[in-house]
């Protein structure tokens, strides 16, 4: 092994998400690949093991990042703005999150929301971490991450119990189903930014701003509320070659619509919905009403401008 290969120390034994994430975030920043190429990971509790470290986390009872130490068990350890005690997940993050990001290659135009994309995987995954790690806020569950880490841990019978060889392959199995995670959030978080600017710039060019033009499909609903936008339909092209025209709920997991698509054309196709609605080229609309096709953008449009023309005139007497 080189001489300047980097010397990683966390804890021996029984291994959580916190520091397996800690891990992972590591991995990525410094760009580590192989476990005795390109840098060592020792897991011990020996304190003269610890101090030889280049890099510690949750073992050694001190938090000084200049010093590449980041544990939380120590009186004085540091917590969050509100309180919320870090774990050492949330530790490495706060000083190794952006450059792991900056690791997991995007588009090139979507570099712009590396350090929204840190802020956003802190806010809604690493804080998480933290929380579930020191026992504060709702307890997790069988489907979280933190509880299938915790099943790669051997069982109390298993004959590998106290083998260190055999605990520690257990821990980069561990490491390894969390960075190839992580680097699946990275990406959907930055997707998820992306698409949010490309909703803000379409709707602004949308001709009505009930109705949001979209050049190809892509989430849109989350823009939509975190804006305040009017919108009552997206459309967009898919790739059967149709357009569709999707109604917008009026809340975040509604099934629910703000304006469903006309009674009238409830499950209707083809030629029996081209007469209902008046569009030449409809293709269908869902019986539960909220979501169409045209088979052109137009169509679409159509669609959907009658939609709204005939939902918002007044009831009958």
């Amino acid at each position: 092994m080189p001489p300047s290969t980097p010397r990683l120390v966390t804890h021996s034994g029984t291994f959580h998400l916190d520091e397996t994430f800690a891990y992972a975030v590591l991995r990525l920043a410094l760009s580590l690949r192989e476990v005795g190429r390109d840098h060592e990971l020792v897991r011990t509790r020996d304190e003269a093991e610890i101090a030889r470290a280049d890099l510690a986390w949750d073992v050694g009872a001190a938090y000084e990042p200049a010093a590449g130490r980041f544990d939380h068990h120590q009186r004085g350890a540091p917590v969050r703005e509100d309180g919320t005690p870090f774990s050492s997940a949330g530790l490495v993050w706060r000083h190794y999150g952006e450059a792991a990001v900056r690791s997991v290659s995007g588009l090139p135009d979507t570099a712009q929301f590396d350090a929204q994309v840190g802020a956003v995987i802190d806010r809604e995954l690493v804080r998480r971490i933290d929380e579930t790690d020191n026992g504060v806020g709702s307890p997790g569950d069988a489907l979280g991450l933190a509880a299938i880490v915790e099943d790669f841990n051997p069982a109390w019978s298993a004959p590998a119990v106290g083998d260190r060889t055999a605990e520690d392959a257990a821990f980069l199995q561990a490491a390894d189903l969390v960075q190839a995670s992580l680097k699946r959030r990275i990406d959907a978080v930055r997707a998820r930014l992306a698409a949010e600017a490309a909703v803000l710039d379409a709707h602004a060019r949308s001709t009505d701003p009930r109705v949001l033009e979209l050049n190809q499909k892509m989430p849109w609903e989350g823009a939509v509320f975190a804006h305040a936008l009017p919108v009552l339909y997206a459309v967009y092209p898919v790739s059967s070659g149709n357009w569709m025209v999707e109604a917008m709920p009026p809340e975040p997991g509604s099934f629910a619509q703000r304006l469903p698509l006309p009674e009238a054309w409830a499950g209707l196709r083809d030629a029996e919905l081209a007469m209902a609605s008046g569009v030449p080229d409809a293709v269908f609309a869902h019986s539960r009403r909220f979501v169409g096709a045209a088979r052109s953008r137009k169509g679409a449009l159509l669609m959907a401008r009658r939609a709204i023309e005939i939902g918002r005139r007044p009831a009958s007497i």
